[in-house]
């Protein structure tokens, strides 16, 4: 037996990967157990969870993988900084201790906590990793890759091939010429955290003006990107910050665009919402370009996706609608953590060689369920000894029909069964869901229970085998990294007035028989749950259309704004009692919240989670 581990970390999401002869045994990101959302320290607590998942200690591993070359990516960070001087000298004044004391020594910070390890420490591309990640779990034999994010170590968007058990990648896209980077500018502009918004901005979009948005994409256009027809580009850079910087923009980008940046927290104007689906719009075209231009030079039939914007899954349903390819496998955890894993799998494949097998159908990612679990008897240990209520059921049936009837009352249900997901995405085993059919679901689970601005959208979860009598799907998507559109039959008419409405005002019009997840364009980020991957859960869907003729519910990952999502007991039942959720599900134990005490609160709950 082989054993390997990968690692991603110091940047943000650190995670850990552990593979056996291939196969992955598990992952996590080290968020999960810190509790500090975006962690990016040495994901201490994640490998020590993997080692345990596979009841072994470091000294039985065989090799560790890093998911970048750190020496490659300080020079790519001293020479920006010689090339901007004297411009970036307080960042560099800042990035120095870091890269002198800790992130130019990785053996040593890998060896100091993994003292038992023996083996050899080896380095994989930051692209490489992401492109491992991406085609070795998927279904293909064959297929062209397409990683995308802000900067690797010098590279910013890659394409290549990979057959068998090996990649090539053929093409980069190099600093500071960024896809990723422009859209973090726009986050940062429409004042949101960069690296942590970036999906508000695509959940904005929608809301924009489609004259001023045009506008101000002919402005990015005109001014920012030459966008080539193969989707290679060039930004200019006299409009950012982010190369010599502690800013990603400057003043003359603010004053192309009408103004300062907002300000964190401060309200969201019709121009933050207009230059929000401007940078979609360019962003889209990009990416489509890209594809188009990779089907034509590779030949291949199939898709590989993987880094930050890869994450975009209103961009990825674009070049899904248009056909450029047959068929996707989009990475779930696209970003910097699924670098860990991706590592991993380079070392099996890549260096050593070794066979993989596919079936071209199903993916090897077990439907990015490889986090920790717990049993009846843990949860019910937990719960007694903090004095909860609860209700214990012997099967999941007669569970089931209990929350059937919760949903149906419009009960807000934290469900927490099974292992955890790996990646950003709540996908069933750490979720809050509730009756898509709700015109108020939305607005409860937002202000009452995630705390979170109002215009974001949740996304709906609906059983595989009925997706497409209600979204435009061509095929499944369990991993809900491709935006559909709710089907004509299920959209309701606007009245005339209705339609005049601007901005957030259409927030709270209901556009179809599932308000509760029907974005304001009608698009949806849609998650097929089928038997094989989320099996007690496609059960309890099966049960609520049997019940109610509806085979969607709302789907949103189980945490409050600025929490990671939840990992075990403790932090579901905290969420829960600190929250507006009605019912908590712990595997086959479920609570009402009238039947807790008040105090079990925790003062100041949402107060240790920093605004995202």
């Amino acid at each position: 037996m082989t054993y390997i581990l990968g690692i991603s970390g110091y940047y943000h999401d650190s995670a850990a990967a552990l593979i056996k002869d291939g196969e992955i045994v598990a992952a996590a990101q080290e968020e999960r157990f810190t509790r500090k959302k975006h962690d990016e320290a040495f994901p201490e607590n994640a490998i020590k969870y993997c080692l345990s998942e596979a009841g072994i200690d470091a000294s039985k591993l065989d090799a560790i993988g890093f998911y970048d070359k750190p020496i490659v990516k300080f020079h790519r960070l001293l020479e920006t900084y010689f090339a901007f001087a004297p411009a970036g000298f307080l960042s560099f004044c800042k990035a120095m201790p870091l890269w002198l004391g800790l992130k130019l020594f990785i053996p040593r910070e890998i060896r100091k906590h993994l003292p038992k390890f023996q083996g050899p420490i080896l380095y994989a591309d930051h692209h490489e990793s992401h492109a491992a990640s991406a085609f070795f779990p998927s279904p293909f034999t064959r297929a062209a890759i397409l990683t995308i994010d802000g900067v690797g170590e010098w590279t910013t968007s890659s394409f290549g091939v990979g057959n068998g058990n090996k990649i090539e990648i053929t093409k980069h896209l190099r600093f500071p010429h960024s896809l990723g980077l422009l859209y973090s500018a726009f986050t940062y502009y429409t004042g949101f955290k960069v690296n942590s918004g970036e999906y508000k901005v695509m959940g904005l979009a929608p809301y924009g003006d489609k004259d001023n948005a045009k506008k101000y994409a002919q402005l990015i256009y005109d001014n920012i990107i030459d966008l080539k027809e193969d989707g290679s580009f060039r930004l200019n850079l006299d409009y950012f910050n982010y190369c010599q910087g502690l800013t990603m923009t400057n003043s003359r980008f603010a004053n192309l665009f009408g103004g300062p940046p907002r300000k964190a927290e401060k309200e969201i104007t019709q121009r933050e919402m207009d230059l929000a689906a401007a940078v979609q719009d360019v962003v889209e075209e990009a990416m489509l370009r890209m594809a188009r231009h990779i089907r034509k030079e590779t030949g291949e039939k199939n898709l590989c996706m993987a880094g930050g914007v890869a994450l975009n899954c209103v961009g990825n349903g674009k070049i899904i609608k248009e056909g450029i390819f047959d068929k996707y496998f989009i990475q779930p955890a696209a970003g910097d953590a699924g670098g860990a894993l991706g590592t991993a799998l380079f070392l099996w494949h890549q260096i050593l060689d070794k066979k993989r097998e596919v079936n071209e159908k199903d993916d090897l990612q077990k439907g990015s369920l490889l986090g920790p679990q717990f049993s009846d008897r843990e949860v019910r240990r937990y719960l007694d000894g903090i004095g909860a209520k609860y209700t214990s059921y012997d099967n999941w049936d007669d569970q089931i029909e209990r929350l059937v009837e919760l949903l149906e009352q419009g009960k807000v249900i934290g469900f927490f069964e099974g292992r955890m997901e790996f990646g950003p995405r709540a996908l069933g085993s750490r979720s809050i869901i509730g009756d898509a059919r709700s015109k108020k679901m939305q607005s409860i689970m937002n202000l009452k229970i995630k705390f979170r601005e109002s215009f974001r959208p949740f996304a709906p979860i609906v059983m595989e085998e009925h997706a497409q009598e209600y979204f435009d799907l061509v095929d499944p998507s369990p991993y809900m990294l491709r935006v559909g559109h709710v089907v004509e039959n299920k959209r309701r008419k606007l009245t005339e007035e209705e339609q005049k409405l601007w901005g957030i005002e259409k927030l709270n019009i209901p556009r179809s028989d599932i308000p509760a997840v029907t974005h304001v364009d009608y698009s949806a980020r849609v998650q097929t749950v089928d038997k094989v991957r989320h099996p007690v859960l496609h059960k309890l869907m099966a049960k609520f259309r049997e019940k109610t003729g509806c085979a969607v519910l709302v789907n949103t990952s189980f945490n409050v704004r600025g929490e990671p999502i939840v990992c075990n007991p403790n932090d579901a039942f905290q969420c829960f009692i600190n929250t507006g959720m009605d019912v908590l599900v712990l595997e086959k134990q479920i609570l009402l919240k009238e039947e807790q005490t008040v105090e079990q609160k925790t003062k100041d709950y949402l107060a240790q989670f920093a605004l995202d």
